[in-house]
């Protein structure tokens, strides 16, 4: 069997070419033959010396993996990946080749040198790997300055790799004798490079089962500043919707004067259209303050999402407050039956009666709630400091806190942000999902679920932290629920330092957070407890010392009973002894020392 890497997508985009300009353009990309070897920086598309799609009639004229099996042309169709489609994944934009199937459409690393040219904080690959397992190599960038550095990219396997990070799951193998019902997958993944450095070229790895089928560097967030987020926790069945408009609630941190939002198809296995889009500020509940103002997608109304692509709109002149609830509809025409959402919402939105009703500030076609958040994934805004990003569980997700109140501990945090001087007003960007842990899915990445519980913080940082935007710190609250489902603090250890590491990495700052007690809850046994210690005590002991941290918040601290050190204080207990109530939540936001926030 095999192995896999990661995905995502950015600026909505419109394509400015006809179709037979582009078809013109696929017919001039001619490969370098086998034996040819280029002094020069080319194209990536002139070393693709592979083929690993082929048409479901005609699967003997690809072999992606050297046995004969390859990729189906008719399931990248029915995803959305259509030649020389643009896909945004994890901010960056990355082209899937423009090549019909049967013809070589990508290369096998071979130290090939590929003219790259941009300047960001992360080259993305779209990749895959062939050998049954994680392939790895080491290459180079080169910039225009003279300088270089150094990276080292690692594809998980087309057949076996993990679903959490794949940029697309695919339900057919094509081989010679026959279509198999077996996932093939493909990842985007990013590693990091010298920020305010022009990229010249970069220096693919010696690594003969690495295929690379796109490459772009992934612009710098600088100039934004994430107000609002919610990660992807499933994707699950909903409505169904045809022609309705949602009407998201969201919270602000930091505001501003443009805005622009984001929206994830996460974990999908088909397209979806939004029809149109509007942005407003709430007066109350589905109703508008003022005229809803129309967002835009490379200049066009709506935009199709390709399965596991993300879209962001254009920017927009649009006075974002602080601390105050945003109105994001959008309509979508055609019938929706699943999508991938954030379950734990704590916060009322609406969807309305068939129509497009994204322009109406009235809350009448808004006939029915919901309290998850569908597609949505982000708001930023212009200028600022950049953001915080908290990655959490059911605690930081706001488990247990006043529903529409905007309670949640980041929400808190971010108000203690803006009313003081002493640091930056970062953005506070709430990476909290329910039931999440560190090392193992709850939801397994890939199909229709009723798990909500998203996949691991291992599998998710790269799309949920580093992709954020502008994010300069991370905060690191996690690990209570594998304890209470079986793991040992060594492993949940193990966990935190790996996440800590691929963070720095990106020139972050990350901070962890102690484990608050949870006595009485019936997973926390007395054994549980023992654990939750020990990794408490390595946290405050050896996280910053020996595993890269820079900073301990203790939330511990902040909530057990002094004299039952095992439990929650009464008076911030919600009742069920493991979720803080919104007075437990105010003393976890008033825990974090903010000048540990800014470099």
């Amino acid at each position: 069997m095999r192995r896999g890497g990661r995905g995502k997508r950015g600026p909505g985009f419109r394509g400015l070419w006809g179709p037979g300009v582009v078809l013109a353009l696929c017919a001039t990309l001619t490969p370098l033959s086998s034996t040819a070897h280029a002094t020069d920086p080319l194209p990536l598309t002139r070393y693709f010396d592979n083929t690993a799609v082929s048409d479901d009639t005609l699967p003997e004229t690809a072999d992606f993996d050297g046995s004969g099996a390859s990729v189906s042309a008719q399931d990248l169709t029915a995803a959305g990946w259509t030649k020389d489609r643009a896909l945004t994944v994890q901010g960056a934009r990355l082209n899937w080749p423009c090549r019909e199937p049967g013809e070589p459409d990508n290369v096998r690393a071979a130290g090939q040198p590929v003219r790259v040219r941009g300047e960001g904080d992360a080259l993305a690959f779209l990749v895959a790997g062939t050998g049954g397992a994680d392939v790895s190599g080491e290459g180079t960038v080169s910039y225009t300055d003279g300088t270089q550095s150094s990276y080292r990219l690692t594809a998980p396997d087309w057949r076996a790799g993990p679903l959490g990070t794949k940029a697309v799951a695919l339900p057919h193998v094509n081989t010679p004798t026959g279509q198999l019902a077996e996932k093939a997958r493909l990842y985007v993944v990013t590693v990091p490079i010298a920020r305010g450095h022009q990229v010249d070229s970069v220096r693919l790895p010696y690594a003969a089962d690495l295929h690379v089928f796109a490459l772009s560097v992934r612009p710098d967030t600088a100039g934004w500043t994430g107000s609002w987020a919610a990660p992807t926790s499933t994707y699950a069945t909903v409505g169904p919707w045809t022609d309705r408009t949602l009407r998201l609630v969201v919270h602000t941190s930091a505001g501003g004067p443009r805005v622009r939002v984001r929206f994830d198809n996460t974990f999908a296995s088909a397209p979806v259209r939004i029809g149109s889009a509007t942005v407003a500020v709430q007066a109350a509940g589905a109703t508008a303050s003022g005229t809803p103002v129309p967002l835009a997608f490379g200049g066009a109304s709506g935009v199709e999402l390709p399965a596991g692509a993300q879209a962001f709109s254009d920017p927009l002149d649009f006075t974002v407050p602080p601390d105050a609830n945003l109105l994001v509809s959008f309509h979508l025409p055609g019938t929706v039956t699943a999508a991938p959402l954030h379950r734990l919402a704590q916060q009322r939105s609406y969807v309305s009666e068939p129509g497009d009703h994204t322009a109406d500030g009235s809350p009448t076609p808004y006939t029915s709630t919901l309290t998850t958040w569908p597609l949505l994934t982000g708001v930023d805004v212009e200028g600022g400091p950049g953001s915080v990003v908290v990655l959490g569980d059911s605690i930081t997700d706001g488990e247990r806190s006043t529903l529409d109140a905007n309670r949640r501990w980041p929400d808190v945090l971010a108000d203690r942000l803006l009313a003081q001087s002493a640091v930056p007003r970062f953005g506070v960007l709430n990476q909290g999902i329910a039931a999440n842990r560190v090392l193992t899915d709850r939801y397994p990445g890939d199909g229709v679920s009723t798990d909500s519980g998203g996949v691991s913080a291992l599998h998710r940082v790269d799309r949920d932290v580093l992709a954020q935007t502008s994010a300069r710190t991370a905060i690191v609250f996690q690990g209570v629920n594998d304890l209470r489902t079986g793991a040992s603090a060594a492993e949940v250890v193990a966990g935190l330092e790996e996440l800590a590491e691929r963070v720095r990495a990106r020139g972050m700052r990350v901070l962890v957070a102690t484990i608050g007690p949870c006595g009485g809850e019936a997973r926390c046994t007395s054994a549980v407890d023992g654990q939750r210690v020990a990794v408490n005590t390595w946290i405050r002991e050896e996280a910053v010392s020996n595993a890269g941290f820079e900073g301990v918040v203790d939330f511990d601290a902040a909530l057990r009973d002094p004299a039952q050190p095992t439990r929650l204080l009464a008076a911030y207990d919600s009742g069920d002894h493991l979720h803080p109530g919104d007075a437990g939540l105010a003393a976890l936001a008033g825990a974090v020392p903010l000048r540990a926030l800014a470099p």
